[in-house]
């Protein structure tokens, strides 16, 4: 059964006492309203980890539209019958002063690729992601901590992060998982309306079909969604859409085109 841990010093006491943790902890940080693309995370982590420790924590310093934040899907009761049913060992469920007991006065700032891709879209938006980040990587203090590769520049940004400021986490990037249409699993996909579902499965097979970014772009708008950028970084091609009040990401691997 997933134990429930709410406070920083009650995380603190069973990690004082726990001797697995000395050998290996796996760390998977979430918001929850979870699905299968978490749940490969979770295996992942159990599987490399004599323990396992998710967190659920909608962080309100990474959203740079209240809206966003409001709408944002919370679903605890079912997120714990996923972590049980996972066989993740503790849930760190923590209250906004339980992170943020500095009000947010104290942030992490990168400088130079933060301000790109969906930086350029979400002014602060990774100032957010990295603090939060590595303020749990500060509290958990696991061995590995486990990420998306949906998220990808997410991802590079927090392995940069802790290798630039020497914490001693592992940080492992994990493949996306996709529903039967292509399309990425997003805690997000349960804002869509049935037909906004269907129109967003394009945008995999587009950002896969070899065109030209324009001719990507033109394809995607063409359809009524709204791209913010279609680029390349790091032998990916990434994307960012907006269809309705949602705003979804995926990247494909450059070799994948033609």
């Amino acid at each position: 059964m997933t134990k429930i841990i709410k406070s920083v010093l009650e995380w603190k006491n069973v990690h004082s006492s726990n001797k697995l943790f000395r050998k290996s902890l796996g760390f998977v940080p979430t918001m929850g309203a979870l699905h299968d693309g978490h749940v490969s995370l979770f295996r992942k982590s159990i599987e490399e980890n004599e323990c396992t420790v998710v967190s659920i924590f909608v962080n309100p310093t990474q959203f740079n539209d209240p809206d966003d934040l409001q709408n944002y899907p919370r679903v605890i009761e079912e997120d714990l019958k996923i972590l049980e049913a996972s066989g993740v060992d503790y849930l760190f469920y923590p209250a906004y002063k339980e992170i943020y007991n500095d009000s947010y006065r104290y942030r992490v700032c990168e400088t130079m690729f933060s301000k790109h891709l969906c930086g350029e879209f979400r002014i602060g938006h990774f100032e957010g992601v990295l603090t939060v980040v590595l303020k749990l990587l500060n509290i958990i203090k696991p061995s590995k901590a486990y990420f998306g590769e949906k998220d990808f520049q997410q991802y590079k940004l927090i392995d940069d992060m802790t290798k630039a400021l020497f914490i001693d986490t592992e940080i492992v990037s994990c493949p996306i998982i996709r529903d039967k249409d292509g399309l990425a699993l997003s805690s997000r996909n349960l804002l869509l309306t049935e037909e906004e579902r269907k129109l967003v499965s394009n945008f995999p097979r587009i950002l896969n079909s070899g065109k030209s970014y324009i001719e990507m772009k033109l394809e995607l708008e063409v359809l009524g969604i709204k791209v913010d950028y279609i680029e390349e970084y790091a032998g990916r091609i990434l994307g960012a859409i907006n269809i309705g009040k949602v705003r979804l990401i995926d990247n494909v691997p450059l070799q994948n085109t033609n």
